[in-house]
């Protein structure tokens, strides 16, 4: 039986199958490793209020409470943000992150000329395509959601530490199924080539 089958279409399916399990078990690594995550952050949204820190890429301050000196913001932008609307940002002199708020209004314009605010550290809107941030784990610039609105805009949804993710589980089920179904398929047509080969014999 071994020798009947071809060697190349086998070994191609067999590494396929290899490199999905693999992956299945990374994504159940990543499930742990992101439970702890989640426990760090929990820490976070109780903790002293901090100064909005000098590395904007550091997630380790997800949801804790900070304070930001605002100097000369530049005009603010909208980015979408679902069933709330737009998010109104404002980058700050220094390269700071500030969300004032929220708008329904896609033509919204907002006049900010900065000053103190206060509220919670967040991930800045990521526009890279699904498929890029499925394999670039690049970490997300943060950046300061306010806790009261600038004058004209609603206020930023309560944050929750449902914003952060663990579907890893999904993930390393969905790899398995999908090397047990190459298995299954390449064992069906497998079965007919035999079969049809020992018909003609």
């Amino acid at each position: 039986m071994i020798r009947r089958l071809p060697l190349i279409p086998t070994l191609v399916v067999l590494a396929a199958v290899a490199v999905m399990v693999r992956l299945g078990f990374w994504q159940l690594d990543r499930m742990h490793e992101k439970e702890l995550e989640l426990g760090r952050l929990a820490q976070n949204v109780s903790a002293g209020v901090v100064d909005f820190p000098a590395d904007r890429f550091d997630q380790s301050q997800l949801f804790r409470p900070a304070r930001l000196d605002c100097r000369n913001p530049a005009k603010p932008t909208l980015s979408g943000a679902g069933k709330v609307g737009y998010r109104v940002i404002a980058r700050c002199e220094g390269g700071a992150l500030v969300q004032l708020g929220t708008s329904r209004d896609p033509r919204a314009v907002v006049e900010w000329a900065g000053g103190s605010v206060t509220g919670s550290i967040g991930q800045a809107p990521d526009s890279r395509p699904l498929i890029v941030t499925a394999f670039d784990h690049s970490p997300r610039e943060l950046m300061l959601v306010t806790d009261s609105p600038v004058p004209g805009l609603s206020a930023n949804p309560k944050r929750s530490l449902e914003e952060v993710p663990n579907n890893h589980f999904s993930y390393a089920v969905q790899w398995f199924l999908f090397a047990g179904i190459a298995l299954v398929i390449y064992g069906i047509a497998l079965r007919k080539r035999l079969a049809a080969r020992d018909q003609r014999g």
